[in-house]
């Protein structure tokens, strides 16, 4: 009995062995698969950023797409959701966008009062901390960062900016031996030799209004100075100050004389390049990007000059505007929208941009060798500036641009309207103003 026992002790020993040296093997590799397992649970999920654009015109909305491919190659996690909307329906759109309960992540817009008035209303995020960590504020001259600050606090990234000037088809004005006027009288005296001629002296399309209101941001400067322009803008100065009835007075010559370009108010600003490209018109007031309109074999044709002086003892003032990046405040991706901001602000980016565009780089750290001859000219135009503006509908008020670009465009269709036109503005100036102490 004893050995049966023994015997029985043993077997059920033997048989546990045998078990555990079956089950033992496998446990060994199970932590690997585990973990394993573990890494692909974790691995960062994809996150989609909106960013809504208003460069719709072919070539800046090509070098954006550009850019969001460089982007996404660095931060393959992300993935943008690029929207491009019509410039002026883009401009009565961001309110909306902005309070939407999912607002885009990350949008353009202007510097400027336009800029202001949503960082007041609290719908752009806080990007100080953007800027501290990319360095900004020893890259980005120190123009560009007051211009991106409210309150001591950064609200947007500078991208590039871009000069305001006269362009002029060189082969239209060699024909007719004309000289880029300086004063206004030599400017008026081009003007009388191209009409003469049957030449269209100025192109404008003016059924988006602000294309009008450049021109009266120049005379008004070019009339009263800067100072007193910006001030207007401000709500400081009266828009019946007969200061500003001169401004229209000088304008008034201008229209009263045929000097623009006929039915201007059923064109758009790109579809009066065509008569300056024909050689039907021989000039334009435009930004810089009225290049991306002219074909690029014939680029060659065009070139520009300083808006004339009217008053050589006044200070010269220019027109300079800047495009910006923001965050919407509730924004829904946050840290990914940082992300595509920063690398919007980079020396890649923006080097980038100014090769493609010939914009004017705000990131000092760009190479200026790559600069084209044109852009250098550009360069040395704002250089020679006392006074650097935006825009009029970037330097006044939403609701005061709204009713001052409305007005521009009754004064076009009836000059004789001048006390009226600006007696009404001054009503809209006092109350819009008052509404906003």
């Amino acid at each position: 009995m004893k050995r049966t026992a023994l015997f029985n002790v043993l077997a059920a020993l033997a048989v546990l062995s045998f078990l555990a040296a079956c089950v033992a093997p496998a446990a060994t590799p199970a932590a690997p698969v585990v973990v394993k397992e573990t890494v692909i649970a974790t691995a960062a999920p994809r996150v989609q950023v909106v960013y809504n654009s208003y460069q719709s015109d072919p070539e800046p909305r090509k070098a954006e797409k550009e850019l969001i491919k460089m982007f996404q190659a660095r931060y393959p996690n992300v993935d943008v959701v690029y929207s491009v909307v019509a410039h002026e329906d883009f401009k009565q759109a961001i309110r909306a966008y902005l309070t939407s309960s999912t607002p885009p992540d990350v949008m353009t817009w202007f510097a400027g009062n336009r800029a202001r008035f949503f960082i007041d209303k609290g719908t752009i995020m806080d990007v100080s901390d953007v800027w501290k960590q990319e360095g900004w504020d020893k890259s980005f001259p120190k123009g560009f960062l007051a211009l991106s600050t409210v309150d001591g606090k950064q609200y947007s990234v500078p991208n590039n900016y871009y000069w305001w000037a006269v362009y002029y088809n060189k082969t239209v004005f060699a024909q007719y031996n004309l000289q880029p006027p300086e004063t206004w009288d030599e400017f008026l005296a081009v003007c009388d030799t191209l009409k003469k001629n049957g030449v269209t002296p100025i192109a404008i399309g003016t059924k988006g209004p602000w294309t009008a209101a450049g021109w009266f941001d120049y005379l008004n400067m070019r009339t009263n100075g800067p100072e007193f322009h910006i001030n207007l803008m401000l709500g400081k100065e009266k828009y019946d100050d007969p200061r500003v009835k001169k401004t229209f007075e000088n304008w008034k010559v201008l229209l009263d004389k045929g000097y623009f370009l006929d039915n201007a108010a059923s064109y758009e600003w790109q579809e009066a390049v065509a008569p300056l490209v024909q050689g039907k018109a021989g000039m334009y007031l435009m930004g810089q990007f009225i290049m991306d309109s002219i074909p690029k074999e014939q680029q060659k044709d065009f070139d520009f000059f300083r808006f004339p002086i009217i008053d050589p003892k006044l200070p010269i003032g220019e027109d300079a505007p800047t495009d910006i990046y923001w965050v919407s405040a509730n924004a829904p991706h946050p840290e990914q929208a940082r992300q595509l901001l920063a690398f919007l602000g980079s020396k890649e980016a923006q080097e980038y941009w100014a090769k493609t565009l010939k914009r004017l780089p705000v990131n000092s750290e760009v190479d200026q060798s790559i600069l084209t001859a044109e852009s250098k000219k550009g360069i040395e135009l704002i250089k020679g500036a006392d006074y650097v503006a935006q825009f009029y509908d970037r330097d006044t008020t939403p609701e005061m641009a709204e009713k001052g670009m409305a007005a521009m465009q009754q004064f076009w269709t009836n000059t004789d309207k001048i006390d009226s036109i600006l007696a009404q503005l001054e009503k809209d100036r006092a109350q819009i103003f008052a509404e906003q102490k």
